[in-house]
C-alpha cells in the first residue's frame, strides 16, 4: 500500500538527512528500498508534485510533507494497555518519540503492577483510562495484554473514547467502524519469514 511505503520513505529520508545529504533522486531512494524509481515517483505523485528537475527531492521538505500526509507533524499522545514484559519493552522503545508519538500513560489490572514506575510512567488501573484519556487528549492506544484479556481491554479502550488501537495480542478484535486498528502479530511475521527462507532453500536445492 502507498501509505505503508510512505512510512518507509520517511525513515529512509531521515537517515539520508542525518548523513548530511540534502537531496536524493527517485532512483537512489528506490535502490535503497528495493523498489523501482517509477514506483517512487508514482507514490509521491499520488499526493502532489514534490520533486525538482535536475535536483530530485529535497529531504527536509519531503520529510515535512510526508509527516503532514501521515498526520505525524504533531505529537500524538498514546496510552499503553498492559504493562507486562512486552508492555515494559514497548515503553522503553525510543522510536515512538522520534516519529511523533508519545506514550503518556500506562494501564494494567494486575495488583502487582499498579503503582509501579516504568520509564517515568506510573502504572494506573484500567478504571482510570476514561478520565485520563479525556484529560490527556489520548486518541491512540497500544494493546499489549494476553490474548485472553484482549477483547475486554479493547472494549474498555473504545468506551474511553480512544479511536485507534495497535493490537499486539494474537487475536482478531471486533471493533466499531469508528475505531481504526492495526494488528501486530510477531508469530505471524516469523512464520512468513520462515516460509521465505524455506522457499529460497527449496529453490536452491532444485538448481
Amino acid at each position: 500500500m502507498v501509505i505503508g511505503r510512505l512510512s518507509l520513505y520517511l525513515r529512509e529520508l531521515q537517515l539520508v538527512l542525518g548523513a548530511n545529504k540534502d537531496t536524493i533522486s527517485s532512483s537512489t531512494l528506490a535502490r535503497r528500498l528495493g523498489l523501482t524509481a517509477s514506483q517512487v515517483r508514482k507514490d509521491f505523485a499520488y499526493f502532489g508534485q514534490f520533486g525538482y528537475p535536475g535536483v530530485g527531492y529535497r529531504c527536509d521538505e519531503l520529510i515535512q510533507k510526508i509527516r503532514s500526509i501521515l498526520g505525524t507533524e504533531r505529537v500524538w499522545p498514546v496510552a499503553l494497555i498492559g504493562c507486562g514484559n512486552l508492555g515494559q519493552a514497548l515503553l522503553g522503545y525510543r522510536g515512538f518519540g522520534n516519529q511523533g508519538f508519545s506514550v503518556v500513560a500506562a494501564f494494567d489490572k494486575q495488583p502487582g503492577l499498579i503503582g509501579k514506575n516504568f520509564e517515568g510512567l506510573t502504572v494506573q488501573h484500567m478504571d482510570e483510562l476514561g478520565d485520563t484519556a479525556k484529560s490527556r487528549n489520548i486518541e491512540l492506544a497500544i494493546l499489549a495484554v494476553p490474548a485472553s484479556a484482549a477483547t475486554e481491554a479493547a472494549q474498555e479502550i473504545v468506551a474511553a473514547g480512544i479511536s485507534g488501537i495497535m493490537n499486539f495480542a494474537p487475536v482478531t478484535l471486533k471493533l466499531p467502524p469508528s475505531v481504526s486498528k492495526v494488528g501486530v502479530d510477531l508469530a505471524i511475521e516469523l512464520e512468513q519469514l520462515a516460509f521465505s527462507v524455506l522457499a529460497k532453500q527449496r529453490t536452491k536445492d532444485r538448481l
